[in-house]
């Protein structure tokens, strides 16, 4: 990087680090595309609305007790370079900084971070699957694009499409698998021992578990000890997965720690897999199936009796869930949803979400399309609502401001119902907004259907927006 690129911001990282408490308030800092993220010792000791006026800042927040500085790509590179030798730091990635984030966190803060960890690396595979899964239904599925299916018209096409219909479902035979390694990993245990309890869940010799749950098969009995163990087998057991990743990792520092050395290679290994495999079937599997049962009928039974009435009502809070942080965990219960059903109605109800506050964020544009900062920040937040980004909007405008807030979310009621209104389903998780299209379900035009939905959510968080401002004049200093 050479020192032309980075001396015009010489000042500017000066600032920040006089603002933040100085350099010894500095627990941890790196950057990501558009933003300068630090973590503190102290937060109090920061002027948040100082350092919103740092020259080249276009907006500042807290999230994930990280703050949170966005200068925008290519200026942030550069102001991180003069930052970090200001603020006498080496360079750190984003993992660290995210872990020195998480030791300020509670137990319960920690724990809702951990089930979304599980997820991160899973979610790239489960998008390929579920695009692919989309593109077999635009060929296979009559009435896309007339009367006759694609692989109809052009039966040509009819071996590509039945590839790719074997590539989109791969995955999804083996979820559990792949939950129980990443949980393993992220809470400290050996993963191959998670990925060993994975394939036991998924044995060929046990029951297929939705065979055995319509009848069509029966589950092999055994007693061991005294304990009556039905053989049935955990396909869609995303649940019982998360929970087997977290004993796996457990019994394995146990084990690691009490076996001697001497034989701690074979022993710890044996133990752990065999415990595990125990309380599988005779604790966690049971209990496992019950709470994803429970979840599953929980889900549907607000889409069947509330009706159009819980749509809007997930709708309109689900960005003041963000806010909290707990919305970690909706990707847990989406990938449950999708075993136990197919679909997932929750993604394109979380779109619509985000596009409510997009909508409030071009409504505050509209309304101060004067001030060069406020535009700076409007344009960047609407930047990253569109591919799934909320936070520099929620927390740069819409929660400073609190009117955004409420009419996004009264805006992406109108989304909700639209979803509900029109069926729009999604056939995986982990993507929203623009990249969400790539998982929407073609079902009675479900991409058309789902542009709509976010488009008008858009379009009502805006008119709510400005119509607030309009009548109420708020003012704009916090």
């Amino acid at each position: 990087m050479s020192k032309n690129n980075t001396s015009k911001y010489n000042e500017a990282a000066k600032d920040v680090v006089h603002l933040i408490g100085g350099k010894e308030n500095i627990q941890g800092a790196a950057h990501c595309a558009t933003r300068l993220r630090i973590v503190l010792k102290d937060n109090d000791k920061m002027d948040l609305k100082a350092i919103e006026q740092v020259e080249h800042v276009k907006g500042a927040f807290v999230a994930g007790d990280q703050l949170q500085i966005i200068f925008g790509a290519g200026i942030v590179n550069n102001v991180f370079e003069v930052f970090k030798v200001e603020a006498g730091i080496a360079d750190m990635s984003l993992s660290d900084v995210k872990e020195q984030s998480t030791k300020k966190q509670n137990p319960f803060q920690r724990g809702i971070k951990a089930l979304s960890d599980v997820f991160v690396q899973i979610i790239p595979g489960l998008l390929a699957a579920a695009l692919l899964m989309g593109i077999t239904g635009l060929l296979g599925q009559p009435g896309v694009f007339g009367e006759r299916s694609v692989v109809e018209m052009y039966p040509s096409i009819t071996g590509i499409n039945r590839f790719f219909q074997i590539m989109s479902t791969g995955i999804f035979t083996i979820l559990p698998l792949l939950v129980v390694y990443s949980a393993t990993k992220r809470f400290g245990g050996n993963p191959v021992l998670g990925l060993v309890i994975g394939a036991i869940m998924l044995h060929p010799d046990l029951g297929n578990a939705f065979a055995v749950a319509s009848g069509d098969a029966n589950a092999e009995q055994i007693n061991i000890l005294g304990l009556n163990i039905e053989l049935v087998g955990f396909q869609g057991g995303i649940i019982v997965a998360l929970m087997m990743g977290l004993v796996v990792a457990k019994l394995d520092q146990f084990f690691n720690k009490k076996v001697p050395d001497m034989i701690k290679l074979f022993l710890a290994p044996l133990l752990t897999v065999t415990l595990s495999g125990l309380l599988l079937f005779v604790i966690i599997g049971p209990l496992g199936r019950t709470l994803a049962d429970y979840l599953t009928y929980s889900l549907m039974w607000g889409t069947e009796n509330l009706g159009v009435i819980g749509f809007i009502l997930f709708a309109g809070v689900q960005q003041i869930v963000v806010i909290t942080g707990l919305h970690h965990v909706i990707g847990a219960v989406e990938a449950q949803l999708l075993a136990d059903t197919g679909f997932n109605f929750i993604m394109p109800l979380m779109s619509v979400a985000l596009m409510g506050q997009g909508g409030a964020v071009l409504g505050y544009l509209f309304l101060r399309w004067k001030d060069d900062k406020a535009r700076q920040i409007g344009v960047s937040s609407f930047g990253s609502l569109l591919f799934g980004i909320s936070e520099p909007a929620l927390f740069g405008i819409n929660l400073k401001y609190k009117f955004p807030l409420i009419a996004g979310c009264l805006g992406a009621t109108f989304g909700g119902a639209y979803v509900y209104f029109l069926n729009v389903t999604a056939l995986g998780f982990g993507a929203t907004a623009i990249p969400g299209i790539a998982i929407v379900a073609t079902q009675g035009g479900g991409h058309l259907h789902y542009l709509i939905a976010n488009i008008l959510a858009i379009v009502m968080g805006f008119i709510f927006t400005v119509a607030y401002a309009k009548i109420k004049k708020p003012s704009y200093e916090v």
